[in-house]
């Protein structure tokens, strides 16, 4: 498990992450998004060890990660700029990380290479931003550490290639102690993948839940009543978060089961009353508009 405890880091007079208190567990996909800015890559550095806080710690395993060898054995991180040496190939890299990682397993890395169809001994450098991304992923996976943390690392990934990741990242889970988290300024990227998302807004916190959690608790309903004393009715009864109404059509944000939900617009008789799937952006939005904030001016 990774622990953030009051974490403060200030670079001059910018104040990068403003005391941070999070909770990753074990065994599942971690999101976290943020705009540019918002303090996404500090803070990764920071469960990384590479940044000392200014105040606070995380803790992996329940150690203090920074200048501590052994928890740091137990990450691989990549950043948002991979870094490979100069005119190495995805088997050059492979080698040194192997000696940085005892439990580096070559030859699926191997096999994983080819299976995306990139080349083992072609130089790295001619290789597009996409693919060089891909290589960086596929070393992190077969690095064998416990926690694999991505700074943006899924930016510019192509849906397919999206998909045979997020595969991986479970096959993995399934098979082995395997955490990655996932940093990304855009939800979208991240819907499919994770289990857990976390909100990181001018350096603090703003919001971390489940998803089935989130998704089971909101729900979206699209209804038409025959008379408006019914809407007001159900906009009453329902603990609706957001609503809007396009001609006779009204369109219906609420916390609640499914059940629930639909039970009480029964209850009036409606001419149409269906349930419409949830975008996670469209949960975040309602989500941080009931705490206050108005998500849709720092998520893209």
């Amino acid at each position: 498990m990774i622990e953030v405890t009051g974490v403060n880091k200030m670079f001059g007079e910018i104040k990068a992450l403003d005391n941070i208190v999070a909770t990753i567990q074990e065994g599942s996909i971690f999101g976290l998004i943020g705009t540019n800015g918002a303090g996404k890559s500090t803070l990764l550095r920071v469960i990384s060890g590479v940044l000392k806080p200014d105040t606070g710690m995380a803790l992996i395993d329940g150690e203090n990660v920074y200048e501590n060898p052994q928890a740091k054995a137990k990450i691989f991180f990549l950043p948002d700029n991979a870094y490979f040496f100069q005119n190495a190939t995805a088997k050059t890299m492979a080698e040194y990380y192997q000696v940085i990682y005892p439990q580096f397993d070559m030859e699926r890395f191997r096999e994983m290479v080819s299976g995306f169809g990139l080349e083992f001994t072609r130089k790295l450098s001619t290789f597009s931003k996409g693919m060089k991304r891909q290589v960086a992923l596929l070393l992190g996976v077969c690095a064998g550490t416990k926690y694999l943390i991505c700074d943006e690392s899924f930016d510019g990934l192509d849906p397919v290639v999206r998909q045979a990741v997020k595969s991986i990242f479970a096959s993995e889970i399934m098979k082995r102690d395997f955490t990655p988290i996932i940093a990304s300024h855009n939800l979208r990227e991240l819907e499919d993948i994770c289990d857990h998302v976390g909100l990181l807004y001018k350096g603090g916190i703003l919001l971390s839940k489940e998803l089935e959690e989130m998704k089971y608790h909101i729900h979206k309903v699209q209804c038409v009543f025959q008379n408006a004393g019914d809407e007001e009715e159900i906009l009453a009864k329902l603990e609706v978060l957001q609503h809007e109404k396009r001609g006779s059509v009204m369109s219906i944000v609420a916390r609640g089961t499914k059940q629930d939900i639909l039970m009480a617009i029964q209850e009036k008789s409606p001419i149409l009353a269906e349930i419409l799937p949830l975008t996670l952006e469209e949960i975040f939005i309602s989500e941080t508009e009931v705490a206050g904030y108005d998500i849709k001016n720092f998520i893209s």
